[in-house]
């Protein structure tokens, strides 16, 4: 009996051992005959899309206008900034240069406007220009020998995340690598000073005013105009006036084509005389502080009359 069962067992591990190994064969052959189940593609999450966060719209010019607060649009009637920048050909995204920038005035509509991926670049008089006012006393060149990085700080002030970024140089300083980076330089109001002392500094301006540009960029004029029967002598920028020939002369001496010109900031009810200076008028009001129906007159006349130029720089 223990024969017997000893040798029943031995079998039975033996039938085992050959099923196990045919199983074993089987198994293998099915994996090698079925195609591998399908693995889904990685999905790819496209964050933008994820994000809670509404999307940046670009603002129109219209619009960029009507978020000006009321003291700014005050203005719109004397200096016309959707007609000016619109003429001038200033677009979202470019790289605008903006001379004399102050205080923002036009700075804040540009940033708006040219949007986050637009890039504003102040300018300001050279250094040794300065002392030739009256008022630049001590403390005031001091401020101003740090103006250009001081002046991106402030603006940045007036930025929102869909603004344009700001930097800032002065004319006679413009760098080597930015040449032939600009899209668009604004000249507004800012060449009765650089021709009246010397000039040297409205050569300097036009000149950097080409380097700055790409071939093909617009520059932009706007200038407080004296009529053509007023004396060269009184129009040559010390009254804050300058006469259309002589600019347009200047601007096409240092290689500029002339385009054309607007009178979109005319104003015909200003017609100085030689006693007269262009800060009689609002926004400065200088001879009228202490004279109200003075003052009421120079308010009713309005801001002064300007010549719109517009210049481009040859592609080639």
């Amino acid at each position: 009996m223990s024969t017997a069962f000893s040798l029943s067992r031995k079998s039975r591990h033996l039938i085992a051992g050959v099923a196990g190994a045919a199983l074993l064969v089987l198994l293998q052959a099915c994996a090698q005959s079925t195609p591998p189940a399908e693995v889904p593609p990685t999905e790819v999450i496209d964050a933008s899309v994820q994000s809670d966060a509404p999307p940046t719209i670009q603002p129109t010019l219209a619009e960029v206008l009507d978020n000006q607060p009321e003291a700014t649009k005050a203005r719109f009637a004397y200096r016309n900034p959707g007609e000016t920048l619109t003429y001038l050909g200033v677009e979202p995204g470019m790289t605008v240069v903006e001379a004399l920038p102050g205080g923002g005035w036009y700075s804040k509509l540009l940033l708006e406007y040219l949007g986050p991926q637009g890039h504003l670049v102040g300018v300001n008089y050279p250094m040794d220009l300065w002392p030739n006012f009256g008022f630049a006393d001590d403390a005031f060149i001091a401020r101003m020998a740090t103006w250009s990085t001081d002046w991106p700080t402030q603006a940045e002030t007036w930025r929102t995340p869909g603004s344009a970024r700001v930097s800032a140089f002065v004319f006679g300083e413009l760098p080597d690598a930015d040449h032939n980076s600009a899209d668009r330089v604004l000249l507004i109001r800012a060449l009765h000073n650089l021709a009246r002392f010397d000039a040297k500094y409205l050569q300097t301006a036009i000149r950097n005013s080409f380097d700055i540009l790409k071939p093909g960029g617009v520059l932009g004029v706007v200038q407080h105009e004296a009529r053509p029967d007023m004396p060269d002598s009184w129009a040559n920028g010390s009254n804050g006036y300058l006469k259309r020939t002589f600019v347009i002369e200047q601007i096409e001496a240092a290689g500029f084509e002339f385009v054309g010109a607007s009178e979109i900031n005319q104003n015909d009810l200003d017609i100085p005389t030689t006693e007269d200076f262009v800060w009689r008028l609002p926004p400065s009001l200088r001879t009228s502080q202490d004279d109200e129906a003075l003052r009421q007159k120079y308010q009713t006349i309005g801001e002064s009359n300007r010549m719109t130029l517009k210049f481009v720089k040859p592609s080639a």
